[in-house]
């Protein structure tokens, strides 16, 4: 699912009839009309779509359980809500609760920013099927993601050619390249999506949350936060304090932290992640097919990416198999532990000269189909967060901030020091440093910190627990590994996020999960 930091922050996708579809929404034709008074019309859910992703329409339940989605309208402009508008696409599922058991909905939001909730809930479902004992299950595409209105900046070709090339440039014309793809695709975004850019700020979305339990009929906002979402959960509090009903932090981002802080965090998060992988790896009963010892494993992985860079290997025909397209699958295997198997896998291949398994990872993490259709995350990760974070930092701070970030990850600091440039050339100014999530009387929200996240560090629990209050914050500790905890089936989390979102439990501040 996608994740708070993406690998590259500066990325592409594209299609006339989307684009069509954009300019349409944003028409003038709900002028006047009080938008918390729609009523919303439901129906079977479609395919998803190239933005999405792709891939069939979602199936019922094992109980039957039949998805439903609708478009909500929301102003294009929150500070004239009675301008123009733009759709927002939802999804749900019906509580099999019935009568008093019926709490109200539980909105998702899986991440990213870029994630379409619409393709990521029924895909995810099986795994809160408790909650769905009280609540509806719902989630829906953010404001420039998938089918609402999504950012489209460049086509499918270009951002094949754009992950072919090299992302930690080693010399000036590789670096004047670099930055030179990276204009060119904010340059396209502007183009192609001009009107939407200044909109999809988290506030704009948090604001659209709030119209979303408005229209859904619920009084409070109960919610349940992964990764970014936890950042967009935290915005909803400090506005809206007042209508937080109970609410889940899941694999939390720090909201203290500006750009530069959080890609090295995440610099530090993923050299944790490999380390543990190699002795994961090694200590295993039979004998580890990648490296002698964990430093084996370490160094071979090194060697790898380096012969990459000078010359690339076979990878999925026609496209060979890069450095960045290496360091991507890598990364993308590190997010959770069930993919550490496929790791190991294509590395052996790697090592004998096929990069296939890799290269599929990589895919994996930038959005692309087999067909060879990107979905819109990377170019809606890269509005968001352009639009959200002030900073702006140019080749000549990243080449001074590289020994920090080596000094972090000799693998991954490079990659991830050189993604600071993606907002560099953008259109939009950004908002803020970092995000405002202190929310003073609102609810207890669990926020659930996992010591072994590579994309959320579990720092970040913490920081946000103290950012929102006195009172508000209640810090759960999983001590696992991936990205998130509720996911990782480890019984001791969940009965305490069920506990809390079906019961109104909520678990002693300091609790640890093992």
């Amino acid at each position: 699912m996608p994740t708070l930091l993406r690998l590259r922050a500066t990325v592409l996708t594209a299609s006339a009839v989307l684009l069509s579809t954009v300019l349409a929404g944003c028409g003038d034709d709900a002028k006047d009309e009080d938008v918390t008074r729609q009523e919303l019309s439901w129906k079977a859910c479609p395919a998803p779509d190239e933005a999405q992703g792709g891939g069939p329409a979602p199936t019922p339940l094992p109980d039957d359980g039949e998805w439903e989605c609708a478009t909500m309208k929301a102003p294009l402009d929150w500070s004239d809500p009675k301008g123009d508008t733009i759709g927002l696409e939802l999804i749900r599922v019906r509580t099999t609760g019935t009568g008093n058991e019926r709490i109200g909905s539980l909105v998702f939001n899986f991440g990213g920013p870029g994630g379409s909730g619409v393709a990521t809930l029924p895909a995810f479902a099986k795994d809160y099927e408790k909650l769905r004992t009280r609540y509806d299950l719902v989630s829906f595409d953010p404001r420039g993601v998938g089918r609402s209105d999504p950012v489209i900046c460049e086509n499918d070709q270009q951002l094949d050619a754009y992950f072919q090339q090299d992302g930690t440039p080693d010399d000036a014309a590789e670096r004047t390249q670099l930055l030179d793809s990276t204009k060119e695709f904010n340059d396209a975004c502007e183009q192609n999506s001009k009107k939407v850019l200044p909109y999809v700020r988290t506030t704009d979305a948090a604001r659209d949350l709030d119209l979303m339990r408005q229209v859904l009929g619920d009084d409070k906002l109960h919610y349940f936060g992964i990764s970014y979402g936890t950042e967009l959960g935290g915005v909803y509090a400090h506005l809206f304090p007042e209508r937080v009903g109970r609410a889940v932090f899941d694999a939390v981002v720090n909201p203290t932290q500006d750009p530069e802080q959080s890609s090295l965090g995440q610099t530090k998060g993923f050299q944790l992640a490999l380390d543990n992988f190699a002795e994961d790896c090694v200590s295993k009963a039979e004998e580890c097919p990648i490296g002698d010892s964990a430093q084996d494993v370490k160094d071979r992985i090194a060697r790898l990416l380096s012969d990459l860079d000078r010359k690339p290997i076979p990878g999925i025909f026609p496209r060979q198999l890069t450095q960045t397209a290496a360091t991507s699958g890598i990364l993308q295997a590190l997010y959770s532990q069930d993919f550490w198997e496929f790791l190991t896998d294509g590395l052996e291949e790697a090592y004998d000269g096929d990069g296939s398994t890799l290269m599929l990872l990589s895919d994996s993490m930038n959005g692309r189909s087999e067909n060879g259709e990107y979905d819109n995350s990377t170019a809606a990760f890269t509005a968001i967060s352009c639009a959200d974070a002030k900073p702006r930092y140019d080749a000549a701070y990243v080449e001074q901030r590289l020994p920090q970030f080596r000094a972090a990850s000799p693998l991954f600091g490079d990659s991830l020091a050189w993604g600071m440039i993606g907002c560099t050339d953008w259109a939009v100014p950004g908002a803020a440093d970092h995000p405002d999530v202190s929310a003073p009387g609102a609810a207890p929200i669990l926020v659930v910190g996992n010591t072994g996240d590579p994309a959320t560090p579990y720092e970040g629990a913490r920081a946000m627990v103290d950012a929102l209050g006195k009172g508000v914050g209640v810090e759960l500790t999983y001590r696992g590994q991936g990205h998130g905890a509720y996911d990782s089936k480890n019984r001791c989390v969940q009965g305490a996020v069920n506990g809390y979102l079906l019961d109104g439990k909520v678990p002693p501040t300091g609790t640890v999960c093992t």
